[in-house]
């Protein structure tokens, strides 16, 4: 159980939660299953943030702390947070941590799991000792988060969670050896399913025929939909309907909209069908996860 003092979003609020049938292809599929994220998002000027689990969860939890201050309470002690610290909570860890009330702080933050997850949590902590460490600012840590957060906003083909898990690890690596981490990154020009899967993200308030998805970028449909589940391991429709969905659980975290009405804000004129393909997708209901995640 876990209690929140603040329903309401942040202004400028990303979060993704993954659904639990991916999570538990993450769990069996190499090397994804060593160390892999379940939850990622980043909260600016988070006035009010707080969380109290005094059971712990499942999951080990990384905050990044770029502005602001914060504090973190677990069994053995409190501890403030300030910019460019970060705290580790390793998995089953009671705890509680909240944004400064005076100055709410803004975080970068994940959860994961997987088999090598206590190591890096060990690691992190230097062996459980310090739940919270200084770490200086670097652009390129920030860039492979927003990048980690790119991949997984773009779907979940096994591509994706393989990329984002491992650099994922390499933004773990940056906390823990800050003066060894390298900088060399390089933008790659797009293919024409990175241009789909663009064209898929502007258009989430519509429904998109396979016809219409293919036309946007000039293929024959069976030319299109080869090599888009070539490259992702899904059909065009499944990977769009995945995004719908994804972006259906940012309005039921952050929003008060009804469900009927997020429906539609994804295209889904029929709320029941929606409903369903949600809970197909996600293994609960809008409303479990809204309370869930509430």
């Amino acid at each position: 159980m876990q209690t929140i003092r603040k329903r309401e979003g942040f202004e400028g609020q990303r979060a993704i939660v993954l659904p639990k049938k991916i999570l538990e292809v993450c769990g069996y599929t190499p090397p994804v299953n060593a160390l892999y994220i379940t939850d990622i998002g980043f909260y600016p000027r988070a006035a009010y943030h707080y969380r109290e689990r005094p059971n712990g969860i499942s999951q080990n939890i990384l905050i990044y702390c770029t502005e602001g201050k914060g504090w973190l309470e677990v069994p053995t002690g409190t501890y403030n947070v300030s910019p460019n610290e970060f705290l580790i909570i390793p998995a089953d860890m009671p705890h509680k941590y909240g944004a400064d009330e005076k100055s709410p702080w803004t975080i970068h933050w994940v959860h994961f799991k997987g088999l090598q997850a206590p190591y890096f949590g060990a690691l992190l902590s230097r062996q459980f000792k310090e739940f919270v460490s200084y770490s200086p600012f670097l652009d390129d840590r920030i860039r492979i988060f927003d990048s980690i957060f790119k991949a997984l906003e773009s779907g979940y083909s096994l591509d994706n969670l393989t990329y984002s898990n491992i650099s994922f690890a390499y933004l773990l690596a940056s906390f823990s050896f800050p003066e060894k981490f390298a900088s060399a990154h390089h933008t790659l020009e797009k293919d024409a399913v990175d241009t789909s899967i663009e064209y898929m993200q502007h258009h989430l308030d519509v429904s998109l025929t396979l016809e219409q998805m293919a036309s946007a970028i000039n293929l024959s449909v069976s030319h299109y939909s080869s090599i888009f589940r070539k490259k992702t391991g899904y059909s065009p429709v499944v990977y769009f309907n995945h995004l719908k969905i994804q972006h259906a659980c940012q309005y039921l975290q952050f929003t008060t909209l009804r469900i009927n009405e997020i429906s539609v804000k994804v295209g889904i004129e029929d709320p029941y069908y929606f409903s369903r393909m949600f809970t197909k997708i996600m293994g609960i209901s809008p409303q479990e996860y809204r309370n869930k995640k509430g």
